[in-house]
């Protein structure tokens, strides 16, 4: 299946370049590109890529709220965003994922992270730059702040537990079902379980209530 890609950012020329990499997937191709969040929001809304692609810094309607208008809490039919940066700064990653965003990334990261990250995505899980994922968590655990459960929830399995803390450990399902030995299908029941239980909206979510609680 063809991951179709929506990008946005206010310089041409890290566009074009966004788009030759993401391209250069066979399994990914850009359907359209945007100079800023306003122009990203309504591109988006027309033509429902499966992933966003979104800068924090542009001009008007920034990354964030781009995120939060796509993707945030009471979205009736939200759409996968990636944000992806120049700046390793917590308060933007931190914003990013509390408006809904699946994965974080510095412009830096490689052709392999970006197209991981875009995969992820549309697969429903998530994908933090790795050099910023235990910094962030225990920024968010410190935080105490959001609609994530904070209270251990009745009836965890010891298997949900495992996930738990495989997902904390910013594990892919791939590599969860490999770590336990259990099958692919196996793994998403549990994650869709652990959303469920936690009030999480995705598996960031899920990790920050792992870290919160004190299981990381």
């Amino acid at each position: 299946m063809t991951v179709r890609v929506l990008v946005a950012d206010d310089q041409e020329i890290v566009r074009t370049g966004l788009a030759m990499i993401l391209n250069a997937h066979p399994d990914i191709r850009v359907i359209g590109e945007a100079a800023n969040g306003h122009q990203a929001v309504e591109l988006a809304r027309r033509l429902r890529p499966d992933v966003c692609l979104l800068d924090i810094r542009m001009p008007g309607v920034d990354g964030i709220q781009a995120t939060r208008e796509l993707a945030g809490p009471g979205v009736t039919d939200p759409i996968a965003v990636v944000v992806i940066t120049t700046f390793d700064l917590d308060e933007h990653v931190y914003a990013a994922l509390r408006a809904g965003a699946r994965g974080f990334l510095l412009k830096e990261a490689g052709s392999e992270l970006l197209g991981q990250a875009v995969r992820a995505a549309a697969a429903g899980d998530a994908l933090i730059a790795p050099a910023v994922t235990a910094r962030l968590l225990r920024a968010f655990a410190r935080a105490g702040q959001g609609g994530v459960l904070r209270q251990p929830p009745d009836g965890l399995t010891e298997r949900e537990e495992e996930v738990l803390m495989a997902v904390a450990a910013g594990r892919t399902n791939s590599e969860i079902a490999a770590d336990l030995y259990i099958g692919l299908s196996t793994v998403k029941s549990h994650v869709a379980s652990l959303m469920a239980k936690l009030k999480a909206r995705n598996r960031v979510e899920i990790a920050m209530w792992a870290y919160e609680t004190g299981r990381r």
